[in-house]
């Protein structure tokens, strides 16, 4: 139940505050003070003819009878309250809303309750709250100015502890790449110089058989395939080609790359290379220009880390092998640009510090049997082999991507650092140690502690955003490399010409450096 309070106007006349108007028919302005949700009952003397409240959003005025008048405070702030009585003279209450002090005990409550041993005070003023004391990190920090934030508008003065370094996370991840063929190819051309008043040859189409010439010494032949056996009988005027081959090859690929990155923080590493290729720009039908391009190759990783609050390593991983594949390239203006063969993946996984998990794994095999036969002649047994041609090609590859993430510790001082085993020994007479800044014992010990102990939260904030790229330096124009039209008559593939930008810059950034 609203409890009413009863207040006879006070018609002694007080000092005008600083700035205020005053004339014969103003009285001085009388101060109240009113809880929010509260009521207040002003007892006039004379008549009221006409009441204005300066802000509506923090006090009501109600007119309950000619000479009594109900104000009910609804938001803490500072107002005015005006009345007019009957005779004209007027009378001003400056009324300050306060807090409901129920309210700000309960958030106090709240605050020891979820931020204990923490010193963060809430001190109400009007329709805002000031935020105090110092947060042990910066979550904390951000849950107090919530709980605070029920109160009115939150002005944050907390600092934070300054927080311990971050974890670090080393990602090792291994390539393994078996890559196997098999062929086998066995056939046979028959080709006859005049036997039986015949000229010609008799072949599957699958090898090339050599090219007979006429001469007016003998006969030439011109080979354009690689074989195994020519027989030529020339009291017989009849030639044969057999071609059996058998071919194996094997590709081992084994590459463990190693990124070490920060907490939540992303990483990469590429082992490879860039290869240039022409690319159309401006349009098709022969109006664009050709230009050239860059593209890498290798062996690539990306990660993004995150330890969760279970302990583990949330990873977004994705590894990638490419090679360059020139038996699917194309030939452009003369040159050879060959196509990637690219494996990649691109997942997320999460698991503990030191366990492995395998994300890729791949068992491809093929097999490709090509026969060619004459038709008829073909078919005819044991004699029909003469007309045949067999190839047989057998691919089989395998893959597999392991990760493993663990939480490390830089090195400590003075301890054997990783090295690699160098076969061939340097020249002689070389220095032992690369040249260094002197060590802490030559130098002297520095702080290892924190300048401050606390820092304000604002500060902590900017630093977890990420940096922006700076600006170029005032009337210092960035140089742009821009492609060159590809012609092998006047220049090399790839090549790039600096362009600087244009004079003239829009009306948005000739002002920018204007201040008035």
């Amino acid at each position: 139940m609203t409890r009413i309070v009863r207040l006879t106007a006070l018609l002694a006349l007080v000092t005008l505050v600083p700035g205020a108007r005053a004339d014969a028919q103003d009285e001085g302005a009388t101060r109240l003070t009113v809880t929010v949700g509260k009521s207040l009952v002003i007892d006039s003397p004379v008549d009221i003819r006409r009441v204005s409240v300066a802000s509506s959003d923090l006090l009501e005025a109600v007119a309950v009878s000619p000479r009594e008048l109900l104000i009910n405070a609804k938001a803490p702030g500072d107002t005015t309250l005006m009345l007019w009585e009957q005779s004209g003279r007027r009378v001003r209450y400056d009324i300050t809303v306060v807090q409901n002090g129920t309210r700000v005990e309960a958030v106090r409550e709240q605050l020891k309750r979820e931020l204990p041993d923490q010193d963060i005070t809430v001190t109400p003023q009007g329709e805002v709250v000031f935020l105090r004391g110092t947060a042990k990190d910066l979550v904390s920090a951000e849950r107090a100015a919530a709980i605070a934030g029920t109160l009115g508008k939150v002005i944050n003065l907390l600092r934070v502890t300054v927080p311990p370094v971050e974890a670090q996370i080393l990602l090792k991840v291994r390539f393994a790449n078996v890559d196997r063929a098999a062929s086998r190819e066995l056939g046979a051309n028959l080709l006859s110089t005049g036997a039986l008043n015949t000229f010609g040859a008799t072949t599957t189409g699958q090898f090339s058989p050599p090219q007979p010439k006429m001469q007016t010494g003998g006969i030439d032949f011109t080979v354009a395939d690689a074989l195994n056996i020519f027989l030529f009988r020339p009291d017989l005027n009849l030639g044969a080609t057999i071609r059996a081959l058998q071919n194996k090859r094997m590709l081992e690929m084994l590459a463990e790359p190693n990124v070490l990155a920060i907490n939540g923080k992303p990483a990469s590493f590429v082992a490879g290379g860039e290869f240039p290729f022409p690319t159309l720009q401006g349009g098709g039908a022969g109006l664009g220009a050709v230009t050239i391009q860059f593209r890498e190759f290798g062996v690539r990783i990306n990660f993004v880390p995150n330890v969760t609050p279970r302990g583990t390593i949330r990873l977004q991983v994705t590894p990638e092998v490419s090679s360059l594949d020139f038996a699917n390239g194309l030939v452009f203006q003369g040159f050879n640009i060959p196509a990637l063969n690219t494996r990649r993946v691109q997942t997320e996984v999460e698991l503990e510090s030191g366990q492995s998990f395998a994300i890729a794994g791949l068992l491809d095999n093929r097999t490709t049997d090509i026969l060619s036969k004459v038709p008829g002649l073909g078919d005819i047994p044991l004699l029909g082999k003469i007309f045949q041609s067999h190839a047989i090609t057998r691919n089989n590859s395998e893959l597999l991507v392991l990760i493993t993430p663990e939480l490390v510790r830089p090195i400590p001082a003075n301890k054997a650092l990783p090295d690699i085993k160098m076969p061939v020994p340097f020249m002689e007479g070389q220095p032992a140690k690369p040249p260094r800044t002197p060590a802490i014992s030559e130098t002297g010990p520095v702080p290892v502690s924190p300048v401050q102990e606390t820092v304000p939260v604002e500060q902590l904030t900017q630093k977890a955003k990420p940096q922006e790229q700076a600006a170029p330096v005032t009337g210092m124009p960035p140089v742009q490399f821009v492609p060159v039209p590809l012609n092998p008559a006047s220049q090399g593939p790839g090549q790039a010409v600096p362009q600087a930008p244009a004079a003239t810059a829009p009306a948005a950034q000739q002002g920018a450096g204007n201040t008035r």
